[in-house]
């Protein structure tokens, strides 16, 4: 089992401290990042470290007070699934408050791949 409750646990107390240097040690340089929303179906994606970072740093100029809560981590072989509860409030005012996951691959012991969904709320 390559995947780890202890890393997912760490990259999302990264996410709460808005550290992105202790969230991007939890990677590989090779990593995968597809972001919920984006022009394409899979939302956003980057491909790299360097690019990874700058595409997660929109997470925090989007949402600066953003919050991750009601945590919950599985694993299974290279797969680990986080389960969240996201709370922020963007530039703009409007208060954000849903509930959403992350699919992530590893390969020894680092994250390879992060795929992000969160709910749609209507009003």
């Amino acid at each position: 089992m390559t995947a780890s409750i202890a890393v997912l646990e760490r990259v999302l107390d990264a996410f709460n401290a808005h550290d992105l240097d202790a969230i991007m040690a939890c990677f590989a340089e090779d990593c995968v990042l597809e972001m919920p929303r984006g022009p394409e179906r899979w939302g956003a994606r980057a491909e790299g470290k360097p690019a990874v970072r700058a595409l997660l740093a929109t997470r925090f100029t989007g949402l600066p007070d953003v919050k991750y809560a009601g945590l919950s981590h599985f694993v299974d072989g290279d797969m680990g699934i986080s389960r969240w509860r996201i709370t922020g409030t963007t530039p703009a005012g409007v208060r954000v408050d849903v509930h959403g996951c992350d699919f992530y691959r590893f390969r020894e012991g680092e994250i390879i791949s992060k795929d992000s969904y969160w709910k749609i709320r209507e009003p």
